[in-house]
Parts: structure tokens; sequence; C-alpha cells
């Protein structure tokens, strides 16, 4: 198998990673980055071959865009004409279309869109999947299984990403930012910072454990801490006092339309 990695930052360079331990042999995968220092660094750790964007899809069997959306255009204009039209791409660029991809890659390419998330670095990723119009059910296959190495997969309509966008894609984004006023408030109360770290974050890991081995709906177990005129029941009157719920749905939305509005052919 012969695989390409095209921008190695933090995402592209944890599936590079997933890949190798999966037993990718290193030998057959060829990177790039548009920091030549990046490519080569990368390929030093790993012990893949760095190069430039169009010598790493010559021969690629499957082709993974881990880019910005604004340097797509460029990149794609780079490679298309050494991409094999068998190849499978992979796409992790925010907001970028299978159209979009399909439309500037050789005819009948096969694309899969991808929205997974920054936990793929410690191999708990949500990772949501969209087949193009040319996808092959063993290319979607190969897909899951790929994504499968760094966590969960589902696989959905394209016309749901930019919802996964906004809740498992962006998500950490808001979690470490429940977890960051936590610290602050532990530290206000007179907490050690540490302590107040390690407070906040094993009640985080704890209540996600208890969400996914109960499978209980959120709702019945925050009613199980809630007891009637206790300390929970006063903090969550404070949050309905100050609309958290409802900022946290328009914060969702407002990130669901960016997905949109980088969809939108506002690349050229």
């Amino acid at each position: 198998m012969q695989i390409a990695v095209l921008g190695v930052g933090v995402m592209g360079a944890t599936l590079l990673s997933a890949l190798v331990r999966a037993g990718q042999d290193p030998a057959g995968v060829s990177v790039s980055d548009k920091m030549a220092a990046r490519t080569a660094e990368v390929a030093s750790e790993f012990g893949v071959t760095g190069t430039t964007p169009d010598r790493a899809v010559l021969g690629a069997d499957i082709v993974i865009i881990a880019v910005k959306p604004q340097d797509m255009p460029g990149l794609l204009a780079q490679c298309h004409a050494n991409v094999s039209s068998d190849a499978l791409v992979l796409s992790i660029a925010a907001g970028i279309s299978t159209e979009y991809l399909e439309d500037r890659l050789p005819a009948g390419t096969s694309v899969v869109r991808v929205m997974p998330n920054t936990p793929a670095l410690v191999d708990q990723a949500m990772s949501a999947l969209a087949s193009g119009q040319h996808c092959t059910a063993e290319h979607m296959a190969q897909a899951e299984d790929l994504l499968a190495t760094v966590g969960k997969v589902v696989v959905l309509d394209e016309g749901h990403m930019d919802a996964v966008t906004a809740i498992s894609g962006s998500g950490p984004a808001y979690i470490f930012y429940v977890v960051e006023a936590m610290i602050e408030a532990g530290v206000l109360l007179g907490l050690p910072r540490a302590t107040a770290t390690e407070l906040s974050v094993q009640t985080l890991f704890g209540a996600a454990t208890m969400l996914r081995q109960t499978g209980q709906h959120p709702t019945v177990l925050r009613e199980q801490v809630s007891s009637p005129g206790g300390t929970s029941v006063a903090a969550l009157r404070a949050l309905e006092d100050h609309k958290v719920r409802a900022a946290f749905m328009s914060a969702m939305e407002a990130a669901a339309k960016r997905s949109a509005e980088l969809s939108s052919g506002s690349l050229s």
C-alpha cells in the first residue's frame, strides 16, 4: 500500500503515526508539508519519505489531504496531474466538499470527506465520514478501517458534515473551555492550581466514562447528582440564569455556519 500524506500538522501527523502503529511500512509512505522544515522533521521521525506534493502522490493508493482550507486550491492545482484516478483521496479539511475535490481531481476519483477531532492524538477520536459520488464500497471500507485506528467512526450523508464539524470537530475546544473555567473557579475558591486541575480533569473523565458505559441520557445522570435544594441545583440555576445552555447552542450554530461558508464556493 502506497500512501501520501499532504499536510503534516497536528492531524496529518496523528494519522501518519496511527498508520505506522497499525503496521503500515514507512517505506510505502510519502509526506509533504508547505513548510519544508516540517516535511523533513516528520520524515525523519517516522522513517518515511519527505518530498513535494506532486511527487508524493505519484503511484499513491491512498492520498490523505490534511491542509488548511485556504491552502487547498493551490495544492490541488499542483497535484492534479499526478493523482491516479484509482486512488482513494481522504480530505480532512473543514468545509471542503467532495464535489469541490472531485471537480479538481482526475475524473472518477474516489473521494471521502472526513471530520476527525484532536483526541485522535490519544486514539480517542470521533470521526465522521461522507463518501463522494465515485467512492466504491471497498474504498469506503478502507477509509473506515484507517480512521478506526484513532477512535470511533460514523458514516453520514455529506449534508450533515457542517453539523458534525460544529459538534465533534470543534467540540474539544468547548470542553477545554469549560474545564479551563472550572480550574479558574477552583483557584478563585482557594485551591492550589494543580489540585483544581486534577479535580476538574478527573471529574470530566469520570463523567464522560459514565455517559459511555451506562448509556443513560445525560439528563438522567444530571438529575442523579442534583439533590433537591443542594449545591448542584444552585450551580445549575446560576448557569440557567446566565443562559449558558443557549450560549452553547448558539456557539455550535456559529461553527456550523462557518463550516457552510467554507463549503459555499468562497475558495477559488
